[in-house]
């Protein structure tokens, strides 16, 4: 069988990507998958000795990569070890540290992509029993290991024995880079929600987004847009505080939405906020850079990290200091906006896909040729 590239499959080294989270795009880890593969499906060089697999059924997504990889269709009963796929391969990548997916034989060279162990304050009692055995069983099978940032490494290794093995960092790349030149369309967008502040993730506790109800009420004439998925607990308790204290007409939760809502939200907002508790990387903060923006973060986790020393740090989330910190960042960003709009474009440049799927790409070869 001859692949795009004119060579026999039979001949080819095989490496297989376990990304049956790619069915939900509106996820992160869908995101990671989807920008990784369209990026790896560019790597026509490595393509021409290499066969990369996807364990995915999403058509949209296939759509949206290509035809330069291949795909194998995703069944949830994989999920258990007599039903675990028993094709051989030279590689198999498993790109998120929570997938019960794996290979067949433990003979495979493994390579695990680590994006955080949030997990470990997070949960309690079996739940935590389980994931830290899963977990341990990825190490110790791992012929190398990659981290999305320093702090997910550190992190690592704060909870774990983690064997030694290659160990690297690479970064997620900036999903917005070509958005600049989309047209804002501002068609059902209603011109009274300006000015606002932005923010995006999903929906839950470590997003910490209540903290920026509390906060609005101290600014005055400034609504607040929060995007992502709402059907949680502490979504309806979201709902139900914006409620209580009158800030129906200031405070919307959008929901899902599509990649040009984004884009027009990133464009158009006052700001952008995420006061999030725990995060391996913090994708929409380069997201947000990529427009220029004024970024107002938490200072935990990876965000300082990803965000750079020009971006705004909360301390603590006492909602009048934080709407301190917000007044003080807006009025010294708008002192100085063309150099904080330079800055904040070329950093968010410096994150890209394609050079995550080259970095990738030496890591899947330092493997397949050991």
């Amino acid at each position: 069988m001859q692949t795009l590239f004119g060579k026999d499959s039979k001949c080819l080294k095989k490496v297989f990507l376990e990304t049956h989270n790619i069915q939900n795009l509106y996820s992160g880890f869908g995101q990671f998958n989807l920008n990784l593969a369209k990026s790896l499906s560019d790597e026509s060089e490595f393509l021409t000795e290499h066969e990369i697999t996807l364990n995915c059924n999403n058509t949209v997504a296939k759509r949206k990569i290509g035809n330069n990889l291949r795909y194998h269709t995703y069944h949830q009963i994989t999920r258990y070890p007599f039903f675990r796929i028993k094709r051989k391969f030279n590689l198999w990548h498993s790109v998120n540290q929570n997938t019960k997916i794996e290979p067949f034989s433990n003979q495979i060279p493994y390579l695990l992509t680590i994006h955080d162990i949030n997990f470990m304050e997070e949960d309690k009692g079996k739940r935590l029993e389980t994931r830290i055995k899963l977990f341990k069983e990825k190490l110790d099978r791992s012929s190398a290991l990659v981290y999305i940032s320093e702090y997910t490494k550190n992190q690592t290794h704060q909870y774990f024995d983690v064997p030694k093995v290659p160990e690297h960092i690479i970064y997620n790349g900036n999903s917005m880079a070509g958005s600049l030149a989309i047209t804002d369309v501002a068609a059902g967008k209603n011109e009274s929600l300006r000015p606002f502040i932005f923010c995006i993730g999903q929906v839950d506790e470590k997003k910490n987004f209540h903290t920026l109800v509390e906060m609005i009420k101290y600014l005055k004439g400034i609504n607040l847009i929060i995007a992502g998925g709402v059907k949680s607990e502490y979504a309806e308790k979201l709902k139900l505080k914006i409620k209580e204290d009158k800030l129906e007409n200031r405070v919307f939760l959008a929901g899902h939405i599509s990649e040009a809502d984004k884009v027009f939200y990133y464009k158009n907002c006052l700001a952008f906020a995420f006061p999030s508790l725990r995060e391996g990387f913090g994708l929409p903060v380069i997201e947000a850079m990529t427009f220029g923006k004024p970024v107002f973060l938490s200072s935990l986790s990876s965000l300082p990290e990803i965000g750079g020393e020009h971006s705004f740090y909360w301390e603590n989330f006492d909602p009048q200091y934080m709407a301190n910190i917000f007044e003080e960042g807006m009025s010294t960003y708008e002192d100085n906006r063309e150099n904080y709009t330079s800055i904040y474009a070329e950093r968010a440049k410096s994150f890209s896909w394609t050079k995550a799927a080259k970095e990738y790409i030496n890591v899947y070869k330092s493997i397949l040729e050991a």
